[in-house]
């Protein structure tokens, strides 16, 4: 065993706290490899929602109804239900649905059925802070990029969401702190993320305490390192002037 392991056994021990499991191999993989679950859901879920708000927030500024109202009725629904029920209602309905239309070849395992509700449950509100930065671009910068000859596709593409996103991005990073911990429901359904690995070395060791201050400092660590980025990209896309 690692002597930077013991050494935090000895000291835990001082405060009055037992992590005299993490001694035994077998817990010491499991959390690891919760952890690396959690981080996996992290990314896939991160990537996953910034492209459904990318697109629920360009439908939403949209003049098109057909296109705009869908995206509306969505972004509502959706952030006005609990993800915990939106998880079960996918997991148990619509994936047992699926089994029973294709068999065991259901491609979707309960990490994908997580990943899948997450980005569409952070997604609407990405959408929501990116439609609010779409809408905050001043109309002589539209009027600008109209004289130039550009489109409204470009006009979008180009001006738009590349302003838009700079205005977005301490909402955008607020939600992404959000969906860290939202990585959290999955273990309902079983998925091995940190909690779940957690909740069965406690059913065996009964150091709930222990255990629940480790989840607590690793969704803390978590949560600072994408503030921490989410600063550096936002000190790195600002424009001097911009707005002023």
């Amino acid at each position: 065993m690692p002597d930077v392991l013991q050494l935090f056994i000895q000291l835990g021990a001082r405060l009055g706290l037992n992590y005299q499991f993490l001694a035994d191999a077998y817990s010491r993989a499991s959390l690891l490899d919760g952890a690396l679950t959690t981080l996996a859901l992290c990314l896939c879920a991160a990537f996953g929602s910034l492209l459904v708000g990318l697109g629920l927030a360009c439908a939403l500024v949209s003049r098109r109804r057909w296109l705009a109202l869908p995206a509306r009725v969505f972004v509502e629904v959706t952030r006005n239900t609990p993800t915990l029920v939106q998880l079960y209602c996918a997991f148990l309905v619509l994936n047992m649905l699926l089994t029973q239309a294709v068999g065991t070849g259901n491609p979707l395992t309960p990490f994908a059925w997580v990943v899948i509700v997450i980005s569409l449950h952070k997604g609407a509100f990405h959408a929501e802070a990116l439609r609010a930065g779409l809408q905050a671009v001043p109309p002589t910068t539209l009027e600008a990029a109209g004289s130039l000859a550009f489109s409204g596709a470009q006009r979008l593409l180009y001006v738009q969401l590349p302003l838009a996103l700079r205005f977005a991005l301490p909402s955008l990073v607020n939600n992404l702190i959000d969906l860290v911990k939202m990585t959290a429901i999955a273990s309902a359904i079983a998925v091995n993320d940190v909690t779940y690995a957690s909740i069965m070395i406690w059913t065996q060791s009964d150091n709930v305490i222990e255990l629940m201050i480790l989840i607590l400092a690793f969704y803390g660590a978590l949560g600072f390192a994408v503030n921490a980025i989410g600063r550096a990209v936002e000190a790195r896309l600002r424009m001097p002037g911009y707005g002023h």
